[in-house]
Parts: C-alpha cells; sequence; structure tokens
C-alpha cells in the first residue's frame, strides 16, 4: 500500500505564521519527510509561529503525531522559537481500505468469452482519422 504525503507551505504576507497543510498519509515512515520542513519553517523568521495542519489528511497515525511533536520539541537548531502547534481532527482517520479495479485486456480472455461490461474494444470505437494533407501546388 503506498502512503503518499503531500505538504502544502503557506507563509502569512507579514512574516508572522506558517501553515503546513498536510494531504495524504502520515505515518511512522513518512512523517521523517515533515522534520526538515518544520525546521526549515521554524527559521524563516525569528520567531515565526509554525502550525501543522493535518486535518486534510486521509489518513494519521498516532505514532506518528508522537514522532512529530517529540522531534519538534528536541530541536536544537531552533531555540528561542515558539512551540510548534499540530491542528489535528478530533479523531485520527483510519486509513481505508483500497480496493484495485480489474481491467480487461484481451490477453486475459479466453476464447469465446463474454467481454466485460462498459469496456471499450478498439475495433468497435476506431479512433478517428485526421485525413492527409492536401497539397497546394503553384501553378
Amino acid at each position: 500500500m503506498h502512503h503518499k504525503l503531500s505538504v502544502l507551505v503557506q507563509v502569512d504576507l507579514d512574516g508572522r505564521h506558517v501553515r503546513l497543510v498536510v494531504t495524504g498519509c502520515v505515518t511512522e515512515v513518512n512523517h521523517r519527510a515533515l522534520c526538515p520542513l518544520v525546521r526549515r519553517a521554524r527559521t524563516l523568521v525569528p520567531g515565526i509561529a509554525v502550525i501543522v495542519d493535518a486535518t486534510s489528511a486521509h489518513h494519521v497515525e498516532p505514532a506518528a503525531v508522537d514522532l512529530l511533536r517529540w522531534a519538534a520539541e528536541h530541536d536544537d537548531a531552533v531555540q528561542g522559537t515558539p512551540p510548534v502547534e499540530f491542528v489535528l481532527p478530533d479523531e485520527l482517520p483510519a486509513h481505508g481500505t483500497v480496493t484495485r479495479l480489474a481491467t480487461w485486456t484481451p490477453a486475459r480472455r479466453g476464447p469465446g468469452a463474454p467481454e466485460p461490461a462498459g469496456t471499450r474494444h478498439p475495433a468497435r470505437h476506431p479512433a478517428r482519422r485526421r485525413p492527409a494533407p492536401r497539397t497546394r501546388l503553384a501553378g
């Protein structure tokens, strides 16, 4: 299963707030990708407030949140900055069941087997062909 993480960085025009909007899946494995982003956001301007917003995430593991908080609290490179604020949904979303969609290919279909409903067969729906360009002869 692929746990992809996406982060949008929003910097306030006055330079007082940075919001990291996290979407996708936040796991114990990929939380490490957020740590340098949080550190970088905290070093933009002295005293800047950093908010990590995971309310739009599809899946958030509680252990990943604990590791992120620990990393933010113990980051020696950003001493003297306000603590990082974590905005999380009331109930951390669990990863839903993902099913693979079956795809039809001619090689998988046995001889004489009916075609699955809703499939397009190239012979029945040929691509439109452009007419050959006409040549203009000066004459």
